[in-house]
């Protein structure tokens, strides 16, 4: 915090911003309003020229080599869940999956793809995170599900991920500009990877097709397995992240989603 009150001076009032990783801050002096951020993702100002962030604002590295990102502070709000259904989300995640700049940049900075097999050997190395948070015993059933199913997910295409699309990370602005926020954990990986949990969880069975022709993907029997996968792995993801934080209630209720997720869609037969 003083570090951030010694580059913007006095007259500016900071404030945490909340988030998990507790290194997001709001500046604000008079009608001047920033949201800065230490550390973030470092192809920001790719982001920001695509128009898929807020504008970055400027970039500056402290002497202990943390760099501090500042972009435009702008008044909105995160879209409801029924709001994911909106063509709009659709077109603007279309738009990253086929952005060979972003593509390129993240390349650049060694994030070498995701593969499938990587995401079934980090959930396997933590397993033991699922200990007393799940006696439905659901969370084996669902890793035996990723291991029965691994070589029918692998695909030579590879985008720029999110690996987040919870709708509070979807952001409308007041003057009806949509945003993908949070960056921090976006990975080169298979786009089923961002299909997967936000069609699941989001967008009913029925309108599956519909949404995909929106985006601009024709819908396939491999697609599908492909999103299921993902959607049972980034499952046991987060409830292992939040097993980690100590937050054991989150925890709970993300295995409660992992079960209806595998009874809706019909995958606990393996």
């Amino acid at each position: 915090m003083k570090r951030l009150e010694h580059i913007l001076g006095d007259e500016w009032t900071i404030t945490p911003a909340g988030g998990s990783t507790g290194e997001a801050y709001y500046a604000q002096n008079d009608n001047k309003r920033l949201f800065l951020k230490r550390n973030s993702s470092p192809f920001l100002a790719v982001l920001s020229a695509e128009g898929i962030v807020p504008k970055l604002v400027w970039t500056k590295r402290l002497e202990n080599g943390d760099v501090i990102t500042a972009q435009e502070w702008l008044e909105g709000r995160e879209l409801k869940t029924e709001e994911m259904q909106h063509p709009r989300v659709a077109k603007l995640l279309s738009k990253i999956h086929h952005s060979s700049e972003l593509l390129d940049m993240l390349m650049r900075i060694s994030k070498h793809p995701l593969l499938p097999k990587d995401i079934l050997e980090d959930i396997k190395v933590n397993e033991g995170l699922f200990e007393k948070i799940d006696p439905w015993s659901g969370t084996r059933d669902a890793i035996s599900y990723l291991e029965a199913r691994l070589p029918e997910v692998e695909t030579d295409r590879h985008v720029v991920c999110h690996c987040d699309m919870n709708h509070n990370n979807w952001m409308l602005s007041l003057d009806d500009q949509l945003y993908l926020i949070d960056w921090d954990n976006a990975m080169v990986a298979d786009p089923a990877m961002d299909l997967g949990m936000l069609l699941h969880w989001y967008i009913p069975r029925s309108e599956w097709k519909a949404w995909l022709d929106r985006y601009g993907m024709e819908e396939t029997e491999g697609l599908y397995k492909r999103m299921t996968w993902y959607a049972v792995a980034q499952s046991l993801t987060f409830i292992q992240w939040h097993r980690m934080r100590g937050d054991l209630k989150e925890a709970a209720q993300r295995v409660e989603s992992l079960k209806q997720l595998m009874i809706t869609h019909g995958i606990t037969n393996l």
